[in-house]
């Protein structure tokens, strides 16, 4: 059963008025409170009509009911609830997220001297990956995701912005659950842009359309998910994100819990050149394993001769044993569409 960001919750839902600009109309809403996000879907049809990033989530009207909300500082979508177990999920979350973020004082002033004395420490030859390393293993989960969407940005203004059909993304959520389970990873499809994947901070892996148009199934995208996804286990895809950002925004980050987005502009770009890191094939194929998924589409993909693939092929366990279907042909109909304009 998935599960939520309370662990007191299995399954949160509830009804809600969604208004996507100032100047619509309000329309009934089902609300699903999940691990990282909400997720506002159509009562009618069950499709998915917005994703909310929950460490965003903003309150307008703070102790009024029925509670406002949006998904970010300058969103124009809104959100209205007056059901009291969702509004105390969210205020719970937002206020667990409120305490995460670095206080001014005291301990601003202890990770000030602790940069200064890496400084003295490690010398400027050395600084420069120690801090990012270091840095990088302070930030906690909500700032992370808050990167990754800022990254998502930037790679947006290369390749367009993610491709966004409702029903689409309903059942490439689905199929990312399939794939992973739980802590699935988001999951989006660009439309645009010479990287086949990528993976970024706050567990974002980004697919190119071309694995899913014109593609027999998803197997394919799937094979690139699953390689992403294990790529980003072997090293934190933060890292790679302040080696670009600089010396001085990563220093920032380290002391006063932010990060600018001017510092990841152009982060976009270097992830469409940047040559994908090699994987072995012992745990990409524990990967295909645990998912369910045959290797051989994706290494095919690879290189449809085989030879350089030859590992993943002749290892497939499912070579002669169908796996479960990743999803229903209604899901596989609606992938296909989701960058329909």
């Amino acid at each position: 059963m998935r599960s939520t960001a309370l662990k007191k919750y299995q399954k949160l839902e509830s009804p809600g008025l969604w208004r996507e600009a100032p100047e619509l109309q309000r329309r009934e809403v089902v609300v699903a409170f999940g691990e990282a996000s909400l997720t506002l879907s159509d009562p009618r049809t069950d499709s998915a009509l917005s994703h909310w990033s929950l460490p965003a989530v903003e309150r307008l009207n703070p102790g009024e009911t029925p509670a406002l909300y949006s998904p970010g500082r300058d969103a124009l979508e809104t959100l209205e609830l007056d059901d009291s177990t969702m509004i105390s999920a969210l205020e719970t979350v937002r206020g667990a997220i409120a305490a995460e973020r670095p206080k001014p004082g005291r301990l601003r002033g202890q990770l000030f001297l602790l940069g200064t004395t890496m400084v003295l420490l490690l010398g400027a030859s050395f600084l420069p990956g120690a801090l990012v390393r270091h840095t990088a293993a302070m930030v906690p989960l909500s700032m992370r995701l808050s990167i990754g969407q800022m990254a998502l940005a930037d790679l947006g203004r290369v390749t367009g912005p993610p491709c966004a059909d409702p029903s689409g993304q309903a059942a490439l959520d689905r199929l990312a659950v399939r794939l992973f389970g739980p802590t699935a990873p988001q999951l989006r499809i660009l439309p645009d842009g010479t990287a086949l994947a990528t993976h970024l901070p706050g567990n974002i892996i980004t697919l190119h359309r071309s694995l899913i148009e014109g593609r027999s199934g998803p197997e394919v995208a799937a094979g690139f998910a699953i390689a992403e996804a294990t790529r980003a286990a072997a090293a934190d895809p933060l890292q790679p994100l302040l080696r670009h950002a600089g010396l001085r925004p990563t220093f920032g980050l380290l002391t006063n819990g932010r990060l600018a987005a001017s510092a990841v502009e152009g982060y976009g770009a270097e992830l469409m050149v940047a040559p994908p890191a090699v994987l072995a094939a012992e745990p990409l194929l524990a990967g295909f394993a645990q998912a369910g998924v045959p290797p051989t589409p994706y290494a095919r993909a690879l290189d449809p001769s085989g030879e350089t693939v030859l590992a993943l092929i002749e290892a497939d366990p499912f070579a002669k044993e169908a796996p479960r279907p990743l999803m229903p042909d209604g899901d596989w109909i609606s992938l296909q569409a989701i960058c329909a304009e």
